[in-house]
């Protein structure tokens, strides 16, 4: 097999190229790793926002290679809603491929039902493949409506998974694995992961690297490029790699939100706030047109930036009036933080003296930046 290293684009990883959309409207999880941040989940976008999101999108004439269901819960935890989603998108949008991103327990069972709503893609959360690993990685797992022990949940998500891959391909699904490395917990378990899904049938596997802490003072070691680039060579000897994602420098300019090259914008007195859309609390991970939260960042009185609050933001489908509610909102902010956004907002935010920034990253590391950290910040690679 091969590794196929995809160019690294503006926002991030080259590995989201080409980038389904993601509809972030799941509202129930399936398990909690323990290495988020968040207590909560956050808030799912309601399917009308993510129907006028993707509208908006199409009529600015954006590419949209497929729509993926993913988070912040898991779109079989409420695989009746999923079903209704899905069924609503084929019937709005014939001609965009359907997918969705799951820890895959009930994939075996509702694998003929996704075919049938016409899924072509699962991606599949796939981080171990021994129960010991598994318990390490997550808190609780619920296969069911059921509380179930750590132990006993680990062996049947485990199962779950593998049956999941078989099912999706005799369904005519093709499987992503996507497994994120840990640092300290999975290495050593990258290489039989991609044996045992190729086995399985999977099409292709992808690498990330693991962000994240296990509590508030015991950080989870962050894995460098070159331990990425030996477990890419150990799984490509059995499955097609499709992602190995570059880690940028933590002290390297940041680009501006208008793509001008404007280096990095400053807090004043009055906008000394960072304003950060993030579905999972640890990274910049969303879209402006489909947050309805903002984490707003600021310096505490040692002048130390910490999170300060969490922001409402107006739903979509009030049109330009939405983002004069967003600058409003978000008055006493000197920059919003985004994965990406349309050029029209940005304008009109940037009207009311608020930067929109356009990057995929880590959401602590890159206010630390902001506030004038870097190399010495505490979320260095």
């Amino acid at each position: 097999m091969t590794i196929i290293h995809l160019p690294k684009s503006k926002h991030g990883c080259g590995g989201k190229i080409p980038q389904w959309l993601i509809l972030p409207v799941a509202p129930q999880a399936a398990a909690r790793l323990r290495f988020c941040g968040e207590d909560q989940l956050p808030q799912a976008v309601p399917l009308r926002g993510a129907l006028t999101w993707i509208a908006d999108l199409l009529a600015q004439g954006s590419d949209i290679p497929g729509l993926d269901l993913h988070g912040p819960g898991d779109p079989l935890a409420t695989v009746t809603m999923t079903g209704e989603i899905l069924a609503m998108l084929r019937e709005q949008y014939p001609d965009l491929p359907l997918g969705i991103t799951t820890l895959g327990l009930g994939l075996v069972e509702h694998a003929p039902l996704l075919s049938g709503h016409g899924v072509s893609r699962v991606t599949l959360l796939l981080d171990a493949v021994t129960p010991q690993t598994v318990k390490k990685i997550y808190t609780w797992i619920r296969p069911g409506k059921r509380n179930t022990p750590l132990a006993e949940a680990a062996e049947i998500l485990i199962e779950a998974q593998a049956k999941g891959i078989a099912a999706c391909k005799a369904a005519g699904i093709a499987v992503s694995i996507q497994t994120t490395v840990y640092g300290g917990i999975n290495e050593d378990e990258i290489e039989k992961i991609a044996r045992q899904v190729s086995a399985l049938g999977a099409d292709s596997i992808s690498l990330l690297p693991g962000k994240g802490w296990l509590n508030t003072e015991e950080k989870l070691p962050l894995v460098s490029e070159e331990t990425m680039a030996a477990l890419a060579k150990l799984a490509a000897q059995h499955i097609t790699v499709v992602c190995l994602p570059e880690q940028a420098p933590r002290d390297e300019h940041l680009p501006s939100g208008g793509g001008g090259g404007l280096g990095v914008p400053k807090p004043t007195t009055t906008r000394p706030n960072v304003a950060v859309l993030s579905a999972n609390g640890m990274d910049i991970d969303l879209h402006l047109g489909q947050a309805i939260k903002a984490l707003i960042y600021g310096p505490r009185e040692d002048g130390l930036a910490c999170l300060l609050t969490t922001r409402d933001l107006p739903e979509p489908g009030s049109g330009d009036n939405r983002w004069q509610q967003v600058a409003e909102i978000l008055n006493d902010c000197f920059v919003l933080m985004a994965a990406s956004a349309g050029q029209k907002p940005r304008d009109i935010l940037s009207s009311h003296g608020l930067t929109v920034l356009l990057l995929e990253d880590n959401v602590e590391g890159t206010v630390d930046v902001l506030y004038g950290g870097g190399k010495k910040g505490k979320n260095r690679k």
